[in-house]
C-alpha cells in the first residue's frame, strides 16, 4: 500500500460515533485498496478493546498501521494524578491538550463500578456549595474529551471495568449538549463503549430544552435533577440558574420526562434541611414521580456551609418517606482524597480566571 502526503491535521476517529468512524475508514481503505473488513478491526479498537495507539493494532498489517497514523489521531487523556480512598473510591485528575484539567471518580459498589465524568472544563453555574462553580467556567468538553474518561479505564493496567456512569462530574452537561449528545452515543454504542442505556444517569440544574432533548432520545438513558431546595426563593440563594430555570418549570419537565426522575439533593446544615423544607420536596417530588437521594455535603465542597448531621439527615428521609416518597441517604465516599468535585484540580492547578459562558462558542443547550 502506496503511503500518500498526510494531511496538515490528522483527524480524530474518536470523535465520531463507532457507525462514522467505520464509514470514514471503509472509504479510506477503498481508496487504496485495502479491504473493507479492516474497518471494522480498526473500530473495535476505538472502544470496545481500546488501543492506545495505531502501532498497538497489531491485528492489521504495519503498512496499514502506518498509514492510518499519518491521516487519523487517537489523542489520550494524560493522568496527572491518582488517589485511592481507604473506600475503594479512586479518583483521576486527567490534563487536556491546552493545560486544561478535569475529574473523574470511579466508585465501587457491590457489583457495581460507576465511574463519574465530567462534560465541561469548569462550570458556569456557580452554585453556592461546590467547588468546581468556584472555579467558574473554562471551555466545553469535547466529544472524546468526555467518552474518553471511560476509555481511559479500560486501557489502565490493569483495566478498571465500568458498569454504571453518570454524568455528575465538573460542569452542566444540558449546557454542552452538542459533545454530550454523541458522547452518549459512545457509550452505549455495541461498538462503543457497551454500557446499557439506563446505567447512564445524565445529571443537571434543569437547563430545560436539554431535558426536552433528552428524553426524544429513544434510548433509556436516566434523567437526575439537582433541586436542593424546595422553594424558587431559598434555591436562588444557592443556585442563580433558577431565575432562568425557576423550580417550577423543571418540575413541569420532569413531569414530562418520560422515565423515572431522580431528585439530587444535598444537605446543607441549617439551609435546607429542616421538616417544612422536607414536605415541600416531598410535594414537588411525589407531582412528577421522582426517587429523592439526600446527599450529605462533602467537606471539600462546602465554603462556608455546613454537613448536615446524620441523625437529621435520617429524620429529613424520614419525613419524606411519611409522605409517600422514595428515598435514599447517598453514602459519603472518598472523603480522604479530595472526592468533592473540582476540589483536587484546584488543589493541583489553583484557581484560574473565569471565563463567561458566552466566551466559548460551544456554550449551548440544545
Amino acid at each position: 500500500m502506496a503511503i500518500t502526503s498526510p494531511p496538515t491535521a490528522r483527524e480524530n476517529l474518536l470523535n465520531l460515533t463507532p457507525a462514522e468512524a467505520e464509514k470514514r475508514l471503509t472509504a479510506f481503505f477503498a481508496e487504496r485498496g485495502v479491504p473493507s473488513y479492516r474497518a471494522k478491526q480498526v473500530v473495535r479498537r476505538l472502544w470496545v478493546n481500546p488501543a492506545p495507539e495505531f502501532e498497538a493494532m497489531t491485528e492489521l498489517p504495519k503498512a496499514v498501521r502506518e498509514e492510518l497514523a499519518l491521516y487519523f489521531d487517537l489523542p489520550r487523556l494524560s493522568i496527572a494524578a491518582r488517589q485511592r480512598s481507604s473506600d475503594g473510591t479512586e479518583k483521576f485528575l486527567f490534563m487536556l491538550h491546552d493545560g486544561q484539567a478535569i475529574e473523574s471518580v470511579a466508585i465501587p459498589e457491590n457489583d457495581r463500578l460507576t465511574l463519574c465524568i465530567s462534560s465541561q472544563a469548569g462550570c458556569a453555574l456557580q452554585c453556592a456549595f461546590c467547588a468546581t462553580g468556584a472555579m467558574g467556567f473554562q471551555r466545553n468538553l469535547d466529544v472524546f474529551e468526555i467518552a474518553g474518561q471511560v476509555r481511559e479505564m479500560r486501557l489502565l493496567d490493569p483495566p478498571l471495568a465500568i458498569t454504571n456512569v453518570v454524568f455528575m462530574g465538573m460542569g452542566e452537561p444540558l449546557m454542552n449538549w452538542r459533545s454530550v449528545d454523541p458522547a452518549l452515543t459512545l457509550l452505549n454504542d455495541p461498538l462503543g463503549l457497551g454500557i446499557g442505556a439506563r446505567h447512564i444517569t445524565v445529571s443537571t440544574v434543569g437547563v430545560l430544552p436539554g431535558i426536552i432533548a433528552l428524553g426524544e432520545r429513544p434510548e433509556q438513558f436516566r434523567l437526575a435533577i439537582s433541586i436542593h431546595a424546595p422553594s424558587d426563593a431559598l434555591r436562588r440563594e444557592l443556585m442563580p440558574v433558577n431565575v432562568k430555570y425557576p423550580l417550577r418549570d423543571v418540575i413541569e419537565a420532569a413531569k414530562e420526562f418520560d422515565r423515572r426522575v431522580t431528585f439530587e439533593y444535598v444537605m446543607l446544615g441549617g439551609v435546607n434541611d429542616a421538616i417544612e423544607h422536607a414536605i415541600g420536596l416531598a410535594e414537588l417530588a411525589r407531582a412528577c414521580r421522582a426517587f429523592v437521594n439526600l446527599i450529605p455535603l462533602h467537606p471539600g465542597g462546602a465554603r462556608g456551609f455546613v454537613p448536615t448531621p446524620v441523625r437529621r439527615i435520617r429524620e429529613f428521609a424520614h419525613e419524606l418517606r411519611r409522605h409517600g416518597v422514595e428515598v435514599a441517604i447517598r453514602k459519603s465516599r472518598g472523603v480522604d482524597i479530595a472526592a468533592a468535585c473540582g476540589q483536587l484540580r484546584v488543589e493541583r492547578l489553583g484557581r484560574r480566571p473565569p471565563r463567561g459562558p458566552d466566551e466559548h462558542g460551544d456554550v449551548q443547550v440544545a
